[in-house]
């Protein structure tokens, strides 16, 4: 998510973009096995750059490498809340 956010002139690093993750366990017999994973992603940004983000977060479960390489095995769900920066 952050290159895509960095190709858009939009920053990702210092504290710019953060995430959180939480996995959902499941059991098959006796084996504990990930079922699925959510990422909410916190963005702060310029409002003028909302657009570009919230299109960047739309695409990118389809070229993100950990989610193409689950795809079929865990299901994948993304959330971005997005934080107006002041202007000035």
């Amino acid at each position: 998510m952050g290159g895509a956010l960095e190709a858009r002139d939009i920053p990702a690093g210092e504290g710019f973009l953060t995430g959180d993750t939480t996995g959902y366990i499941g059991k098959e017999g006796s084996v504990l096995v990930i079922r699925a994973v959510h990422v909410d992603y916190r963005l702060r940004l310029s409002p003028d750059k909302r657009a570009a983000a919230e299109r960047a977060h739309r695409f990118h479960a389809d070229r993100c490498p950990v989610a193409v390489s689950l795809r079929g095995s865990i299901r994948i769900t993304t959330a971005l809340h997005l934080e107006d920066l002041p202007a000035g």
